[in-house]
């Protein structure tokens, strides 16, 4: 009986070859692992006794055979010896699988090598890919390599027969690695080569969506992929590429640039229709007027689609003649469709200016005869500045009073010191300029001037009571009553010295002083604290020096105890070389 011992892996194609051509075998020593030919002697039961030329017989389980129906005496067949003597039966311990596994496996090696190309049958999805019956001997596709795209579900390439290439086969294991992916990937590498070479600019093409992402799409050109970037898909303006595209989506693209060494190729989706902009100067002439939907929404302007592809720019300054529009999202909304008319076409930089105002009337045209200088109108304080309030007059309209219009008695630094926002006031039209849409108003010319009351009430030499208001590095300010302050300045404080106002004088302070200077030209009164002790003899000099308005020029500050002359001439000082109004900083 021919015994196979077991070979080494450089000796077991030749003796393979030997086992194929049936050539007998003269070593006749049994050793377990050898694979020898065994003749079936007796079946009982699931035992099949075979017998091997050894002195006792051998058993194989009936479960080790295809057709247990066709294992009769006198069948001969390949066993692989596992065990001369079993310690339970006594008997040789024999294994049909083993051996045909092992004639499988050396007739795979003698066939096939790592690389070469094998036709195979996927039978099962194990961990990590697939099973797959190449003649016999189970091979492992890897899940990655099952195709060039990743396959998610395994499941439906159970049972289909493909072509693959040996990537590994290991002896040691005795496994075999397949790759279905190597195959197509070499195939598309031919054919994506032949592709590139034959495409031209300016040709069309047939493609299909591969992948969409926020810059683009990528096309497959039945084996290379090009890249139709967003800004070429339309003439108009889309956000995102799945506007206008599907995955899977058939579409003629047009080659715009072909880049062999880098395998780059750049294609467009609109180059395939018509420009409208070569014919936009007929379709919308300057002045025309459009309906069309707002389609995005910047800061500074809203875009207006007024064709399919065109579009035109509605910026922030055109929407409104009398409103300040600092969003476009204040007035408008993506979506919305709106009346705009055509401000100007730049075909070469394809851009339209649109505005929304121009169709509508312009109420500053007739500003001038609603609201005539001299008028009398009432408005609400919508807001503030530093140098006046805005009253609205009407909706988007609105007058300003500036600060040097507000009191006839004091000097304002901000309006919040004599309005508040939401305040219903009248005033009086200065000025209205339709050109740069203003209407200029006073509050303090809608009553009359006090002043020439204030003058007389306050005649210079007479006795006063008021609360300290301000304090300046200068002088204290002094409200002698709504509205009127007098100031007494830092050299009238005290017969002594003063370095600091605020060491003599507080902000509340009721103090009484004697009225000095009235300038009613400049609407000031001087007031002095140290002069109210003067002698009857020194307040009718102070009189007879006085007059309705004093001006002049601005002299030093007389210092306690100079003639009475001097006093006036003190606040001529601090009227004319130091701005000392009520509403100034006070002193630190």
């Amino acid at each position: 009986m021919a015994i196979r011992k077991p070979t080494a892996p450089a000796e077991k194609s030749a003796v393979f070859a030997e086992f194929l051509a049936g050539a007998g075998m003269d070593n006749t020593e049994f050793t377990p692992g050898s694979i020898v030919e065994g003749t079936v002697s007796a079946v009982k039961g699931d035992d099949v006794f075979v017998d091997i030329g050894y002195k006792s017989e051998g058993i194989v389980g009936i479960d080790e055979f295809a057709d247990p129906a066709e294992v009769k005496p006198g069948l001969k067949f390949s066993v692989m010896l596992r065990e001369l003597e079993n310690e339970k039966t006594g008997m040789v311990n024999l294994s049909k699988k083993a051996a045909d596994d092992q004639i499988r496996w050396e007739k795979v090696q003698a066939q096939y090598t790592e690389g070469c190309v094998v036709t195979g049958t996927i039978r099962s999805v194990v961990r990590g890919g697939l099973l797959v019956d190449i003649d016999g001997v189970e091979a492992f596709l890897p899940g990655s390599h099952v195709d060039v795209t990743p396959a998610r579900d395994l499941t439906p390439y159970i049972g289909q027969t493909y072509d693959f290439k040996v990537m590994k086969i290991s002896d040691e294991r005795r496994n075999i690695i397949v790759s279905r992916r190597e195959l197509i990937a070499g195939a598309m590498e031919e054919k994506k080569a032949e592709l590139l070479a034959s495409l031209q600019k300016g040709e069309v093409r047939k493609g299909k969506v591969k992948n969409i992402t926020d810059f683009g799409a990528f096309i497959d050109l039945d084996g290379i992929d090009g890249l139709l970037h967003i800004t070429d898909m339309s003439w108009g303006r889309i956000k995102h590429p799945s506007e206008m595209l599907k995955v899977g989506q058939e579409l003629d693209v047009m080659v715009l640039d072909v880049d062999k060494e880098k395998e780059r190729i750049s294609l467009g989706l609109k180059q395939t229709t018509e420009n409208p902009w070569d014919t936009i100067a007929d379709q919308f002439p300057v002045g025309a007027r459009v309906k069309g939907k707002v389609v995005n929404l910047a800061a500074y302007g809203a875009f207006v689609e007024i064709a399919p592809g065109i579009e035109g720019l509605v910026h922030i300054s055109e929407f409104s003649w009398t409103k300040h529009v600092a969003r476009a999202s204040d007035m408008l909304s993506v979506g919305d469709e709106v009346l705009v008319a055509v401000l100007s076409v730049d075909a070469k930089e394809q851009k339209i200016a649109l505005g929304i105002r121009q169709t509508q009337d312009n109420p500053w045209d007739t500003a001038q005869e609603r609201y005539p200088v001299g008028g009398r109108v009432s408005g609400k304080v919508r807001n503030f500045t530093t140098y006046g309030a805005f009253v609205e007059l009407e909706e988007g309209i609105d007058g300003m009073i500036h600060v040097s219009d507000m009191s006839w008695t004091r000097k304002i630094n901000h309006p919040s010191e004599c309005l508040q926002k939401g305040q219903q006031v009248e005033a009086v039209i200065l000025d209205v300029n339709p050109k740069d849409q203003r209407i200029s108003l006073g509050l303090k010319q809608a009553n009359p001037d006090p002043w020439s009351e204030i003058a007389s009430k306050y005649a210079v030499g007479s006795i006063v009571k008021g609360k300290v208001s301000k304090i300046a590095s200068f002088g204290a300010f002094v409200e002698l009553e709504d509205g009127v302050d007098g100031l007494v300045h830092i050299s009238q404080i005290s017969d002594q010295h003063v370095e600091r106002v605020k060491d003599k004088l507080n902000v509340g302070d009721e103090v009484e002083a004697r009225v000095v200077k009235v300038d009613r030209e400049a609407r000031r009164i001087g007031l002095s604290i140290s002069a109210v002790n003067m002698t009857e003899e020194e307040v009718r000099a102070l009189e007879e020096s006085a007059s309705d308005v004093i001006t002049g020029p601005a002299s030093s500050a007389p210092k306690s105890g100079e003639p009475l002359g001097g006093l006036a001439a003190a606040f001529d000082d601090a009227f004319g070389s130091v701005e000392w109004q009520p509403g100034e900083a006070e002193s630190k």
